[in-house]
């Protein structure tokens, strides 16, 4: 029998994503075990998480409720199909989750991952606009600085060029909004005052490529990953008012901003703005399992499956792990947690802490160009060092040898606590990245 226990020696094999390979294993950084608000390291070391995993991990790690309810399920029921059958804890968490969703998204299609569920949302919007007549509605309108995951269609909407230069077989008919970071918006504290005018760029592209042509525009509340880039005064209002006045679908991808991370469940919550549909993952199962979600509205659901068959199947998508035993699980434990111990309130009441100890943290240090941040999620510039990227991945290395996650895109460090933190957390962990970057 082939030895499968762990050794130093096994590093080879495993082409890591998003990771520069060669450097990696030159230096691996590995965890071994995490507990609450902390990693450790092979070595024995403390990591204090200031990035919640991959912003998915708002509960903490280590949540034995979860624990417990996964293996269980496991035991009675490990696997379900989820194509001409089904099992009833599938819908007990669509049920919970439509629930936390705002207006009429009482519809909840389970996918594997945040990138399966824009792509399935993608799909979703196709069979809509078919249903109701408008299937030559082929453009999808999306944003410069965007992130909507790694599948081909979420590739093509994103607006991270790095992501996206060198795959060129990408879904056609994308157009991109202006991203929303302005210069005189630097250092603020909440919404931005300037910036709602970028809005317009969508008013912009229905007079370029005619009212009828456009099927759906996607946005994030905040644009997460690309290094928090909160939504200015304004700017989400007017992309609601153009889709109704011309018949497009909006989509918000809330797969970082579900769940709290906002202080409220949703972003669309936060800010006040329905949209027709949302993505979430990541914070639904507390990063436990691979999971993720499309919340539909009523009329798009009614449309799709009113207009279909009597007898037959109406939207031909799924995958063979949507709604898998295990993930739902796992969801509706997290689920629970969040209701019981009042995760979203108790966000809302420490993000005043957490923004004003991240903005006098950084403000005033000299290769920190830019801080930014709502909700329990904040982000910092570092100062471009001649090829952009390069001083933020050396910040992440260092940051990680400090006793401290971050995740860095490029420059932009992304600071987004486990909603459970207290204030003693966010102190380590803000004084542990400021030694790092007070150095450059």
């Amino acid at each position: 029998m082939a030895n499968t226990t762990p050794t130093t020696n096994s590093l080879e094999n495993y082409f890591l994503p998003f990771t520069a390979n060669k450097d990696f294993k030159k230096d691996p950084r590995l965890l071994d075990r995490g507990e609450g608000v902390y990693y450790w390291n092979h070595k024995g070391d403390t990591v204090i998480d200031a990035s919640s995993g991959l912003f998915c991990v708002p509960l903490g790690h280590g949540r034995k409720e979860i624990a417990d309810a996964v293996h269980q399920q496991l035991l009675k029921l490990d696997y379900s199909p989820s194509f001409q059958v089904s099992h009833l804890p599938a819908f007990a968490c669509a049920e919970k989750v439509a629930k936390l969703l705002p207006g009429d998204l009482n519809n909840v299609f389970f996918t594997i991952c945040g990138s399966t569920a824009i792509d399935s949302a993608i799909k979703i919007v196709q069979a809509y606009q078919h249903a109701i007549g408008q299937a030559h509605r082929m453009k999808f309108v999306s944003r410069e600085r965007a992130y909507h995951g790694v599948n081909i269609g979420g590739t093509s909407l994103s607006g991270m060029i790095k992501n996206r230069e060198i795959f060129t077989a990408a879904m056609p008919g994308v157009i991109h909004l202006r991203h929303t970071w302005l210069e005189e918006n630097k250092f603020t504290k909440g919404q931005p005052e300037h910036g709602a005018h970028l809005a317009d760029d969508l008013q912009r592209f229905v007079d370029m490529y005619g009212p009828e042509s456009i099927a759906a525009c996607f946005v994030e509340p905040i644009a997460g990953s690309t290094g928090t880039l909160i939504p200015p005064k304004g700017y989400l209002e007017k992309l609601r008012e153009t889709c109704d006045k011309y018949g497009i679908v909006l989509i918000f991808d809330e797969v970082i901003t579900g769940f709290g991370r906002t202080g409220k469940s949703f972003g669309s919550v936060k800010y006040n703005v329905q949209p027709d549909m949302i993505t979430m993952a990541k914070a639904i199962t507390n990063g436990s399992q691979p999971m993720g979600a499309v919340g539909v509205s009523d009329k798009i659901y009614n449309a799709i499956v009113g207009n279909g068959p009597e007898h037959g199947v109406e939207f031909f998508h799924g995958y063979t792990y949507s709604g898998h035993p295990a993930c739902v699980a796992a969801s509706l434990a997290t689920l629970d947690i969040y209701e019981k111990e009042d995760i979203f309130a108790r966000a809302e009441k420490m993000s005043h802490y957490f923004l004003d100890a991240v903005f006098d943290a950084f403000k005033d240090v000299p290769a920190v160009t830019d801080v930014r941040g709502d909700g329990m999620m904040a982000a910092i510039d570092l100062a471009v060092d001649k090829t952009p990227g390069v001083r933020g991945y050396d910040a992440q290395k260092k940051t990680f040898a400090n006793g401290v996650h971050i995740k860095f895109t490029g420059d932009s460090g992304i600071i987004a606590p486990a909603l459970i933190a207290e204030e003693k957390h966010i102190d380590e962990m803000l004084q542990k990245i400021k030694e790092v970057v007070v150095k450059y």
